[in-house]
């Protein structure tokens, strides 16, 4: 993997353990890039995360083509990426980078390039705004579930045998 110019002649971004633990299983240059962003949203540094996470989920005898591309990599033909790799990819981004990234963005991406530009408007994009009562509480979500449930009980339940005697 390449490292940028501007990454090497930085001073080193401040240690970050949480994000440590979140990229324990990639390149320390990942880490070190994600610290980086998170202190200047400096492009470089987006892009050598992205490229450190897609490293991560590929299998070892296919990051050759990582090191030194011949052209565009496609993420499930040339990198080995299937579903489950891509959303263990989107998940790892979403906690390292503070995006959210829905199924339906997903299939969209086809190549480490398209990846790396969805990823950099994603970070770049204006927050949403929601009206607070837009989003339910977890907790409100689980009793509603809970009373759910009890309600199928109770409507599904054999009725009890009802008498025929006429005393």
């Amino acid at each position: 993997m390449s490292h940028s110019p501007a990454l090497d002649s930085a001073p080193a971004p401040a240690d970050d353990p949480v994000l440590r633990e979140a990229l324990k299983r990639c390149s320390p240059a990942t880490y070190y890039a994600a610290c980086k962003f998170r202190a200047s949203a400096d492009p470089a540094a987006l892009a050598v995360v992205v490229h450190g996470v897609i490293e991560r989920f590929t299998e070892r005898d296919l990051r050759a083509k990582l090191a030194s591309p011949s052209g565009p990599l496609r993420l499930r033909e040339d990198l080995g990426l299937d579903s489950l790799a891509m959303m263990e990819v989107v998940m790892l981004a979403e906690e390292v980078l503070g995006i959210s990234v829905n199924n339906e963005e997903l299939t969209h991406l086809r190549t480490l390039a398209d990846v790396q530009a969805f990823i950099a408007r994603k970070v770049t994009a204006p927050p949403a705004h929601h009206h607070p009562s837009d989003q339910v509480p977890a907790w409100e979500v689980g009793a509603a579930t809970a009373s759910i449930r009890q309600l199928d009980a109770h409507v599904l339940a054999p009725l009890p045998p009802q008498s025929t005697s006429l005393s």
